[in-house]
């Protein structure tokens, strides 16, 4: 999405949720709440749901040493 005033997607990568009218919107155009990443030209946006999922799933797998 080389150019665009959007970070991304408006809707969740992981499950493709939209975001709620009530749901406060960042600049970049997602909810603050969201997550947002970008690996070189690709920008994946998660909602705040799976955004916790991924996170405990990536510490799930840390060695015990990390911690």
């Amino acid at each position: 999405m080389s150019g665009s005033a959007s970070p991304g997607p408006t809707s969740c990568s992981g499950c493709g949720r939209t975001p709620r009218a009530d749901e406060p919107i960042a600049a970049g155009g997602v909810p603050w709440t969201w997550s947002t990443a970008r690996e070189g030209d690709r920008v994946t946006v998660l909602c705040d749901a799976c955004a916790r999922e991924h996170a405990r799933s990536i510490e799930a797998k840390l060695d015990a040493e990390w911690w």
